[in-house]
């Protein structure tokens, strides 16, 4: 796999990022939010879809989805829901950013 983003394309930089998402529980990633490099990804966004346009250093598509709301920062009162509920988030790097996003939840049927 070739090491430079601007060499590879979506389909192999997706590859690369799924291969480096996870689920990780809130007091790993507490860290993070304290150095304030923690991003929300909205539900409904695909999260290797905001890693692919962050690690391009597209700043038109992540400036429109910051105006959206679909990526923020994370509130201290979320950071607070999500310790007292021991919650686990979806993870990606994309250094120096962590981006999460909620798991949802499946209904039995």
């Amino acid at each position: 796999m070739v090491n430079d983003v601007s060499l590879q394309s979506d389909d192999e930089l997706r590859a690369h990022l799924h291969g480096e998402t996870s689920k990780l529980p809130w007091i790993d990633l507490e860290k993070h939010f304290a150095r304030g490099v923690l991003f929300k990804v909205a539900k409904g966004i695909d999260i290797l879809d905001v890693a692919i346009v962050m690690s391009r250093d597209d700043k038109e598509s992540l400036k429109q989805w910051l105006e959206d709301k679909k990526v923020t920062g994370v509130e201290i009162e979320e950071a607070k829901k999500w310790h007292e509920s021991s919650a686990s988030l979806w993870t990606v790097v994309v250094a120096p950013w962590v981006l999460v996003q909620e798991i949802e939840q499946k209904l039995d049927s």
